[in-house]
């Protein structure tokens, strides 16, 4: 599956009332470790068909960013059931963001 880019506009709906766990990466466009991560996170996107993963730009969605508290980026939440099961911050191999989601 495609990784779905957030707005505040379709996050409820994506996310929180998502069936599926959730993988969300806050990230912005200037970032070097998040620009490492993006391969990571395509390639979860692509494998991992009972997870969905979606991206947020922090500079284009400052109020998701500060919803949820991050400070540094990159950051990964998990969110299942519409409760958030996990948070990640930095560079991290694949089996980490695996583990935070699975």
């Amino acid at each position: 599956m495609a990784v779905i880019k957030l707005t505040k506009d379709n996050f409820d709906q994506e996310v929180m009332q998502s069936d599926k766990p959730v993988l969300v990466d806050f990230y912005a466009d200037w970032c070097g470790p998040c620009k490492m991560m993006g391969p990571v996170v395509e390639e979860i996107s692509n494998e991992e068909t009972g997870v969905k993963v979606c991206k947020i730009n922090i500079d284009e969605e400052i109020e998701l960013a500060q919803r949820f508290g991050v400070m540094s980026i990159p950051t990964f939440i998990a969110v299942k059931g519409g409760e958030i099961a996990g948070k990640q911050i930095g560079a991290v191999p694949k089996s980490t963001l695996l583990g935070l989601v699975k």
